[in-house]
């Protein structure tokens, strides 16, 4: 069944309840709304900003935006791009795009002018959708990529190098278009990279994103009173694919912008909420922040709040028994997963399995797992070889990369780089990546991105990147710095220079040491892990 259907159950046999809440702290003014099916909830003292559609609502959006994509001559196949911070517009533009039976491509809101274009080629968007947070990045390539794409503007103050989204979708139908949808048929490209760092386009089918609803309800048993929270941004699948769950039951979520203890903490008051997603960091931010006794829990309404799971970056276990000294009615569950295997769920560990806190679980619903040697042989239990999963959510391909396809699908099965050991109850562990990818706060890092960078600095002879452990993070990037001869230069400096990157992609750590390469002229990254990663974990364990 194609996800679509579901939204247009919802919006018949819900159409007056609410869906999607829109919240946002940071705003304290009121702001107008033009569309007559939003309502502006007046805002408390605590919550200044809230925004509010029905499934019904949902649904008619949908439709219009479908229609007016329809009379622009888009038709299935063809493909729309995405690039716009969590708000109202983004699910029912999503929604809408897949009703045409074109696919929906989502892009990641820290990309930088030249990445946005690099991936509307790579995935041959027709269409760009935009926000007001992005309008300097678009109009740098406005010139390139508006001669054989339509730009659709979502906000106030439409630049003139687009059109305005809000104005067109108003005149258009509300009636859902008469596109056959089939299980077989491309829903969707999301955009993930290896070590190089370059995109690679991940191509799914209406029923890998079927099957990731009935994971996600299968692992968390969304109800229709459950209340989920969404904070993480809905270009990544993790979000999108959580918030499935309620897609699959008819219960409301609210989209939070903003990731402070209080923020997080008065949401889940103020909207009942049940289900709360969190990363690392967050988490580890709310029990601080009680620590200090800057957050009063006993001004919050929380014993709705049944359940706190979190992905996107191994689990310690210390946070989790800290979690639950403050929080003893929640049950905790994490999930592994990648884009190439549509998000969060072929592995899962489980709310009934807290004890084994660290493993990432076993097979999710529906999905088979495996760990192999470099041969593709199943090694025995205990032993590490690299995790491969199968299931109904396996990507089609890498789109217009066979070569890369070739790498990762070896029949059904989806290797997926990560090398894993099983206990002797079948448990699932981490051991290390086969990619140099870091993932710092939920957030993939690319090395190569970053050396590049550095390297263009006149004083560096050669760089290397990696990551180190972080209590809080996860990991963080550290940077081995080889620098020329007689060419002096200070930390301060380098950190200096590196405020032309993005806050996200900046060495959190300078190391001045030589970089070793092997004899092919690679770079030894396990021999620099080796020398870095056993201090920084020295470091850790003290700071803990």
């Amino acid at each position: 069944m194609p996800i679509t259907e579901i939204l247009e159950r919802n919006a018949r046999e819900y159409g007056n309840d609410v869906s999607l809440v829109e919240v946002n702290p940071e705003i304290t003014e009121k702001r107008n709304v033009t569309w007559r099916e939003y309502e502006l909830i007046e805002p408390n003292p605590e919550y200044h900003y809230r925004r509010e559609i029905t499934w019904g609502v949902f649904d008619e959006k949908a439709n219009r935006f479908a229609n007016l994509l329809l009379s622009r001559g888009v038709k299935k196949g063809d493909k729309v791009g995405i690039l716009l911070m969590n708000c109202l517009e983004w699910l029912p533009i999503y929604f809408g795009i897949l009703k045409t039976g074109a696919l929906a491509v989502p892009l990641n809101f820290r990309y930088a002018s030249d990445e946005i274009k690099y991936c509307l080629d790579l995935a041959e968007v027709d269409v760009l959708m935009f926000g007001p947070e992005f309008i300097g990045r678009v109009e740098e390539i406005a010139e390139e990529i508006s001669r054989n794409r339509l730009l659709f503007y979502v906000g106030e103050n439409c630049p003139t190098f687009a059109e305005h989204y809000d104005r067109l979708v108003a005149n258009c139908s509300s009636t859902s278009p008469d596109i056959k949808l089939t299980d077989e048929d491309d829903a969707a490209i999301y955009f993930s990279s290896g070590t190089t760092g370059f995109p690679k386009a991940i191509l799914h089918n209406h029923e890998s994103l079927m099957h990731s609803c009935k994971v996600e309800q299968n692992h968390h048993g969304q109800q229709k009173d459950d209340v989920f929270l969404c904070i993480p941004p809905l270009y990544h699948t993790g979000a999108k694919m959580h918030w499935f769950g309620s897609l699959l039951s008819g219960g409301k979520a609210v989209l939070l912008k903003g990731v402070k203890p209080k923020f997080i903490l008065q949401t889940v008051s103020d909207e009942k909420c049940t289900i709360v997603w969190l990363l690392v960091p967050w988490a580890q931010d709310i029990l601080d922040a009680i620590d200090r006794g800057e957050i009063d829990l006993s001004k919050y309404e929380l014993s709705q709040w049944r359940l706190m799971h979190i992905g996107a970056q191994p689990v310690p276990p210390s946070l989790i028994a800290r979690w639950k000294k403050v929080f003893p009615n929640h049950q905790y569950d994490t999930n592994y997963g990648l884009s190439e295997s549509i998000g969060p769920g072929c592995v899962h560990l489980g709310v009934e399995n807290t004890h084994k806190v660290g493993a990432i679980g076993k097979a999710g619903f529906g999905w088979e797992t495996k760990i192999i040697d470099e041969e593709g042989n199943t090694v025995e239990r205990g032993q590490v070889g690299e995790l491969a999963v199968k299931g109904p959510g396996v990507m089609t391909c890498y789109y217009r990369d066979p070569k890369a396809t070739a790498e990762v699908l070896h029949g059904d099965w989806l290797y997926t780089g990560d090398m894993a050991q099983e206990d002797e109850d079948g448990f699932i562990f981490l051991v290390d990546r086969k990619k140099d990818v870091i993932i710092s706060g939920g957030e993939n890092l690319y090395p190569v991105q970053i050396e590049d960078f550095l390297r263009s600095h006149e004083a560096i002879k050669d760089v290397a990147v990696i990551g180190l452990p972080d209590k809080r993070l996860g990991e963080i990037a550290a940077a081995i710095i080889e620098l020329k001869p007689d060419h002096p230069c200070t930390e301060d400096e380098i950190n200096e220079f590196c405020h032309k990157l993005p806050r996200y992609k900046r060495p959190h750590k300078i190391i001045f040491a030589e970089v070793p390469r092997n004899p092919t002229g690679k770079i030894e990254k396990p021999k620099l892990r080796q020398i870095y990663c056993g201090e920084s974990l020295v470091a850790a364990q003290n700071r803990s």
